[in-house]
């Protein structure tokens, strides 16, 4: 299993630059960070606080560090057009030298739909307009032309150059439900879930089993996160585990042994200073997740 570091992205930009530095340099397997406008509330309410563009921060990240992969988790086709994403995706692995991953989703944080004016459909449409939004960017991603005529987006002999450095830019969903793991089992070549070990494990299944129906023959790479928070050390709140060395090493294997490629450990609750975030961090890569790193 690999391991990857999520820094928060209403810290300071200097802040979260150090913490990419840091884990380019320390050995993590890559750099993640979220795509929102505001902190999330649960319903329309705006809630204030810094929240910096992921798009913005992206390119910085890939500038400064040199062997980690970066990504969004993720970037929401209600508000990135698709082949928007497909030109922003090509242009950071360029300036990453090859090592960024797409990261995109449905979308679904109603506040900052609403305050920004993004329209945030019901379930169907929502999935309708993903799955076209994923056909576009994959075909920009490898075709010299895409023409794309769909009841959402419409795209027409639209050139996307320079392709990516890579020769297959990966696609990362984040998405559980059943329409959502059938449109990455066909689209995507990684998956993403925030879940402890037994029900994201139980996805993770699911979308193996998509993947067996729609014919898919290479495999998937699949990550999981949670916050976790060593010998009480930080602030409880909400998807954060508080264990000792063994317990959070036992959480740690049952990732693995659920069959996941990648945990992505976000730093949001690991301390209110880069020093500490980093220290926490460190500490959680050498004692906790070492036995099952590979």
């Amino acid at each position: 299993m690999k391991l990857s570091l999520w820094p928060n992205s209403t810290d300071p930009v200097a802040d979260i630059l150090a913490e990419a530095r840091a884990a380019d340099a320390d050995g993590w397997h890559g750099v993640w960070l979220a795509d929102h406008y505001m902190p999330n509330t649960g319903d329309l309410t705006r809630a204030d606080g810094p929240m910096h563009e992921v798009w913005g921060l992206l390119p910085a990240v890939a500038a400064v560090t040199s062997r980690v992969r970066i990504g969004p988790l993720v970037s929401p086709t209600t508000i990135h057009h698709p082949a928007l994403l497909a030109k922003r995706a090509s242009a950071v692995d360029h300036v990453s030298d090859g090592r960024f991953v797409l990261g995109v989703g449905a979308g679904w944080q109603r506040n900052e739909h609403d305050a920004y004016g993004f329209e945030l459909p019901g379930p169907r449409v929502l999935v309708d307009r993903f799955g076209e939004a994923l056909q576009i960017t994959r075909s920009m991603l490898d075709e010299k032309r895409t023409t794309f005529h769909g009841e959402h987006f419409t795209v027409d002999d639209a050139p996307a150059e320079p392709k990516p450095v890579q020769a297959r830019l990966p696609i990362l969903v984040g998405g559980k439900g059943p329409r959502m793991l059938r449109l990455t089992a066909r689209f995507a070549q990684e998956w993403n879930t925030w879940g402890l070990p037994e029900p994201a494990g139980a996805v993770r299944r699911r979308l193996l089993d998509a993947a067996e129906q729609v014919g898919r023959t290479d495999p998937l790479w699949t990550t999981t996160n949670w916050m976790l928070d060593l010998d009480g050390e930080t602030p409880s709140s909400g998807r954060v585990v508080t264990g000792s060395r063994t317990e959070l090493q036992d959480l740690a294997g049952a990732w693995a042994e659920q069959g996941f490629d990648e945990f992505i450990l976000p730093t949001w609750n690991l301390g209110a200073t880069t020093a500490e975030r980093q220290d926490r961090a460190a500490r959680l890569k050498a004692e906790v997740f070492a036995p099952f790193l590979g």
